[in-house]
């Protein structure tokens, strides 16, 4: 049995929370890199080039790339093999603390939806957990921004509507989201298991590299179709108009009931965030 104190995870997370907030993932870049190339309605381009600049000054000053520091996720693969010495969240938690205060990032909890009263140091985080073989502790530290996750939808359809009913409610959010999320966006779907797995499949589905493609051939043939679909909506950057509505479909599946269809959407602005650290 390998021991991890709980010290070492609330250094890690502090860490974790300033770096996804001041540096975008180079997957990320990559492909609004990408789109910026193969983009030609000038409004897009400017807005995209802006995009780049933006990042690239805070990767330079070490400052927020967005004004929405976000809600603390933080996804956690804890191996069979390893015991951590204390509380694991509360290290977590107290990490998300000296991070979000010592980094100077907005602190944007309310400690109840309905008494909204904020925390005053983002806590707590929200921390999803993972029970893996091996004697290793991963880390991943992904600040969601709100203006994207209202956007997210989930549906249970039945099992009727079929392939072509996913795809039509997919579109359909996208759709109606617009501009509100800051596109370009990377939209998360999550298909399958039961009403609050589809989602959580979806959220995961973001942490995944930008535009890497689903394992199985179906559903990257699927993402892919996806994509050049959204990217037909017209939203473009930031709703300017455009070709590059989305950066990246990726979807998450999991085996579910016979009477059942659940289908969420997590849609992320381009600042889509995450760093990971395995301990």
């Amino acid at each position: 049995m390998r021991e991890i104190g709980a010290e070492r995870i609330t250094e890690v997370v502090k860490r974790l929370c300033v770096e996804a907030n001041t540096h975008l993932p180079q997957d990320v870049k990559n492909c609004i890199e990408k789109s910026y190339e193969q983009e030609t309605w000038p409004q897009a381009r400017e807005i995209l080039e802006r995009i780049m600049e933006n990042y690239s000054i805070a990767d330079k000053e070490n400052c927020p790339i967005c004004q929405d520091t976000g809600v603390a996720c933080v996804f956690v693969k804890i191996g069979q093999e390893v015991h951590v010495n204390g509380d694991l969240a509360e290290a977590i938690n107290e990490g998300v603390r000296q991070g979000y205060s010592e980094g100077y990032l907005r602190k944007s909890v309310v400690r109840d939806p309905l008494d909204r009263v904020n925390t005053g140091d983002n806590t707590p985080a929200m921390i999803y957990y993972d029970i893996v073989p091996g004697d290793q502790l991963e880390i991943t530290v992904a600040p969601k921004g709100f203006g994207s996750e209202n956007m997210s939808q989930i549906k249970m359809l039945k099992p009727s509507d079929g392939l072509q009913g996913v795809k039509n409610f997919i579109l359909k959010v996208v759709e109606e989201a617009g501009p509100n999320p800051c596109p370009p966006i990377v939209v998360g779907v999550g298909i399958g298991g039961t009403f609050d797995k589809a989602a959580y499949l979806a959220k995961r589905a973001l942490m995944r590299h930008a535009g890497e493609p689903n394992p199985d051939p179906f559903y990257a043939d699927l993402e892919r179709e996806l994509l050049e679909k959204i990217n037909t909506l017209g939203v473009g950057p930031q709703g300017f108009g455009g070709k590059t509505t989305a950066l990246a479909v990726h979807i998450e599946q999991f085996p579910t009931h016979i009477a059942g269809l659940p289908v969420a959407v997590n849609i992320n602005c381009h600042v889509t965030r995450h760093q990971t650290e395995v301990l």
